[in-house]
């Protein structure tokens, strides 16, 4: 039986998949990457940029960093502030 992985979404990337979290199932570890794909086929996702800050377990993460089933991770859109 596959697990998930949330996905955590903030501001405009919420706003484009109209919803602030998605679950994903998995059965395995796969990359952030391999999460950002999925991510991208649903409705509203392929408007996403291809480069986005991502963490995973509240740690900064890479694209290529792996991700195991009842992770968290968050889409980080940019800040702006001062």
């Amino acid at each position: 039986m596959a697990e998930s992985i949330r996905v955590l979404l903030f501001a405009r990337y919420a706003e484009l998949l109209g919803a602030d979290h998605v679950d994903l199932a998995v059965a395995e570890p796969v990359t952030v990457g391999n999460v950002l794909d999925r991510v991208r086929t649903l409705p509203g996702g392929s408007a996403l940029p291809r480069a986005m800050l991502c963490a995973v377990n509240l740690h900064q993460a890479t694209h290529s960093d792996l991700v195991s089933p009842g992770d968290e991770v968050a889409l980080l859109p940019p800040l702006a502030g001062g």
